[in-house]
């Protein structure tokens, strides 16, 4: 992520300034308000995350929501880039007689 760091108008422009291009992680133990041991403790977890396991569950839990979702609806295939309608709720609500 990068960070601004200052704007300064010159004239009709804007000038900006951006920081190097850090993760907020790198941010967080660079940072001076976090203690030493909470600084170890995530560095712990960051060296035991495994990207490639972190996507295959992800991919792993969108496929079963897709499956949820083809199963609700009555044709059972649908395109996952259409865009659905809403449905009507009015013909549920009670009418007064």
């Amino acid at each position: 992520m990068i960070k601004l760091v200052a704007k300064e108008r010159i004239g009709g422009r804007v000038k900006r300034r951006y920081d190097t291009p850090k993760t907020p992680y790198q941010r967080l133990m660079e940072s001076d308000r976090i203690d030493t041991q909470t600084k170890e403790e995530l560095g712990r977890i960051y060296q035991s995350l495994n990207p490639a396991e972190l996507k295959r569950a992800i991919t792993k839990k969108l496929d079963a929501l897709y499956r949820m979702y083809c199963a609700k609806t009555e044709s059972g295939t649908v395109h996952p880039l259409k865009k659905q309608s809403p449905r009507l709720v009015t013909k549920y609500v009670a009418q007064p007689s």
